[in-house]
């Protein structure tokens, strides 16, 4: 393996990761591509061995994940018209399939897999963090700048001249 030129782009493997329910996974249909087999093959593989495919390592989408995932993915337009529901792996299911599939390129590419969702949840804990010190930032200068706010506001307003009354 060559990790100075990987054989598939990092980018491309990012590109197929999908945030559906709740969690991260690449479709059969992307895996497959990846994996350098048919997505008959790699759904055949996965249940000849389903045992080593428990809930948390794969799912099948319901027809209005699908749906949903077909309007908004382009890649995935073919799916549209597939009547099979498509399967979804998450990253610990992915690996599992490139070890039933043990075909050269399936598991060379596997690691390419990994390091991906590795790379996806490492952005997503910097953005959280940055959320947080911005919260924390916010929470401090809100209550300075609103007293500095308030004295501008009172500089500001003309003064209050009694009014005079008419009648009696």
């Amino acid at each position: 393996m060559n990790d100075k030129y990987p054989i598939i782009p990092p980018e491309r493997i990012e590109r197929a990761i999908l945030l559906i329910r709740d969690q991260k996974v690449i479709l059969d249909t992307d895996l497959a591509r990846l994996y350098g087999v048919t997505t008959k093959r790699l759904n055949e593989q996965v249940k000849r061995n389903s045992g080593r495919f428990p809930s948390d390592f794969m799912f099948q989408l319901t027809a209005e994940e699908k749906a949903k995932v077909v309007a908004n993915c382009d890649h995935l337009s073919k799916l549209k018209y597939s009547p099979v529901l498509p399967y979804a792996f998450t990253e610990h299911g992915a690996i599992m399939a490139a070890s039933v599939l043990n075909t050269p390129k399936a598991i060379e590419v596997s690691v390419y897999v990994v390091r991906a969702f590795v790379r996806i949840r490492e952005y997503l804990a910097t953005h959280k963090e940055l959320a947080r010190k911005l919260a924390v930032l916010e929470k401090k200068y809100d209550a300075q700048f609103k007293v500095v706010f308030d004295a501008l506001r009172q500089l500001m307003a003309p003064p209050t001249k009694p009014r005079r009354r008419i009648g009696f």
